[in-house]
This record gives C-alpha cells, structure tokens and sequence, in this order.
C-alpha cells in the first residue's frame, strides 16, 4: 500500500531546506542586499545611550528560521557602521536544530566580542503573549523577520505587535518573497496543485505592504532576483529531486505518496515560464525576493 502523504517534521523540513540552499542564490541575494543597501539602512538607527552603562547601546531582534549565518552578517555590517557599540541581540526561532546551529556558529566567531545573545526557543505568537504576560515591552533599534511569515496564523496582528517594539527611529526589515517570483505564481495559478498537508500562507510583497499601508506604516520595497535550480525535480527516481519537492510541498516524500495525476500536475505547473526558465538544458525556478524596509 502507498502511505498517505503528511507534512515535514522540523527535523525533515531542516533536510528539505537544505537540498533548496545548496541549489539556489538565496543567500547570494540576501548577501548582495546586505553588501549594497544594509550600511545606510543601519547608518539611520540612532544609537540609544543607556545612563547606568554610560556606554552606546544597539537592540536587535531576530525572527526567522535557519538564517544565523546571515544574521551575524548583519551584526557585522552593524557593529561597522557604528564601531565601539554593544549590540544586545535577541532570537526567536522554535526550531532546536536551528537553535543549536545558530549557538554553534557563535562559538565559532571570536570576533563579536562586543555582542550579547538571547536565544527564545519559541514561535513568534508565543514571544509575543510572554512579552505581553510579563508586562515588559522591550524596545529594539533593528527587527528582522526573514521568510517567516508563511507560518504565522495572524500576519496583520505580528506585523502589528513587532512593529510596535521598535525603538525611535529603528527599523524593520521584513524579506518575503516577490510577486515577480514563481512562487507567487504557483500559489495564484495552480494552487490547486498543491497538497493539503501544506498549511503554509500563500503570501507575497503586495500583502505585506497592503498591511503596512492599514498600519500608516512607511516602508520602501527593494527587488532583488534570485534563482532555484530544479533540474532534478523532474528525474523520477533522483532523491535530491525528491528533496527538492518535499520543500516545495511541504510534504515527506511527496513524489512516493502523492497520486500520480498531482505529481504531473505539479510538475507542468512548475515548467510554466511564469515559474521557470531554462538554461543550458536546467529548469532554474524565479525564487525572486522582496527586502522591505519598515520605519519606526
């Protein structure tokens, strides 16, 4: 018999996503966003003087899954910027294993010495009803939610409440998804190919900035292109391919489980020119981001 098909586990989904960061150029965007835009974006938040340190003071907040490699990067281009300044930095991420690699990672950077950490193992509804228990409602200069809102169940509400936790001129970053991505169009066009078991938010830049614009929130959006290459989606048999697909579904071995009549769905969907091109004879899938920058 054919088991029934059933979403990632987080240990699975760490495997999954794996497979899509070895294969694409989401951290080359992200990379390139921080080498280009990020200095000026971090040249505005104004330093915050704390009498009893008597010494400068920068408070960030990171919220996303799997990205301590770009945060630190982002700590870096931070501690440049404003040279000499104590950066007190907290994480929300529910994940273990990414927990654990973020720790990791730390241990292995001798060179932010001037940096505390604060690890939350928790979703970012239940950081948001422990600030909201305790009655502290801690101000931060710099927030970033990178690719976390899909599995948020109130994305107004969040957006709301972090926003809220900006300090004076801080600063939100959110990366989501384009509406030039195939990914948008995938969700909008053939959402139908997609198997129940993912319970994910089909949201892209417009929604986002549709809640910014309700909230009177200022942002500006910056564009930037990125590629997935998902030649082996298409081989039956490959298992980076089969990786690939349980990414893209969200499900655990989607092409061992799913009827075959939504396989071949999924993957014509998948060849549509809105979602891919082809170069050199591989399938590269438009995996274009949009930074969007939130002022206080």
């Amino acid at each position: 018999t054919i088991p029934s098909m059933r979403s990632l586990t987080a240990e699975e989904y760490v495997e999954a996503f794996k497979s899509f960061l070895d294969h694409s150029t989401e951290h080359q965007c992200m990379d390139e966003f921080n080498k280009e835009q990020m200095p000026d974006i971090m040249a505005g938040i104004t330093r915050l003087c704390h009498c009893l340190s008597h010494k400068a003071e920068q408070a960030s907040l990171l919220l996303g899954d799997f990205l301590a490699g770009v945060d630190l990067k982002m700590i870096r281009i931070l501690q440049a910027v404003h040279p000499g300044v104590f950066i007190d930095n907290e994480i929300v991420e529910p994940n273990p294993q990414h927990v654990a690699a973020y720790k990791e990672l730390v241990k292995q950077a001798p060179d932010l010495q001037n940096v505390s950490f604060i690890w939350h193992q928790l979703t970012s509804l239940e950081y948001e009803q422990q600030v909201k228990q305790k009655g502290t409602h801690k101000k931060f200069d710099f927030i970033h939610m990178i690719q976390m809102l899909y599995r948020v169940e109130d994305i107004p509400n969040t957006i709301k409440f972090f926003h809220s936790c900006l300090d004076h001129h801080g600063k939100l970053l959110i990366i989501i998804l384009s509406d030039s991505s195939g990914w948008a169009s995938l969700w909008r066009r053939h959402r139908d190919c997609l198997p129940a078991t993912d319970r994910g938010h089909y949201i892209t830049c417009s929604g986002i900035t549709a809640v910014l614009r309700a909230l009177g929130a200022q942002h500006r959006v910056f564009e930037l292109p990125s590629a997935w290459d998902i030649t082996e989606c298409f081989r039956d048999g490959d298992a980076l391919g089969a990786r690939m697909m349980d990414f893209l579904t969200g499900t655990k071995n989607f092409l061992g489980t799913a009827p075959a009549a939504l396989r071949r769905r999924l993957r014509d969907a998948l060849c549509q020119p809105e979602c891919s091109s082809t170069r050199d004879g591989r399938v590269i899938f438009s995996n274009n981001l949009s930074m969007i920058v939130v002022e206080s």
